[in-house]
């Protein structure tokens, strides 16, 4: 789902809206989160999860092409842990027979 599904399906649901206001107020949460979390801030919404940043050391890495080494500084990351309802609520889709997504994790090939 993309920002603009969301707009739409908020809308749909609040048709005493209108679609400008709708967009206005899910820019202004996704506003106010992101500047928590730039201010170094936690971020939690009980039942769906908490964002917060964590912060990651320099390191030597390795460019993938070239095998050179490489100097990486430290940075910044948002972080994202999901809350327990949600976590509930996608594996009771899971063990109730659904299936989500299926088969080998993205980005890997099932063995044969």
């Amino acid at each position: 789902m993309i920002k603009s599904e969301l707009v739409q399906i908020i809308a749909n649901r609040n048709p005493h809206l209108f679609l400008r206001d709708v967009e206005n107020i899910v820019n202004a949460i996704f506003d106010a989160i992101t500047e928590a979390l730039a201010e170094g801030n936690r971020v939690e919404l009980r039942g769906f999860g908490a964002f917060s940043v964590k912060q990651r050391e320099s390191r030597t890495g390795r460019n993938p092409r070239t095998g050179e080494t490489v100097a990486v500084s430290q940075k910044r990351v948002p972080y994202f842990k999901t809350g327990k309802d949600l976590r509930d609520r996608l594996n009771k889709s899971v063990q109730g027979g659904g299936s989500v997504g299926g088969g080998a994790p993205a980005g890997r090939r099932p063995a044969d």
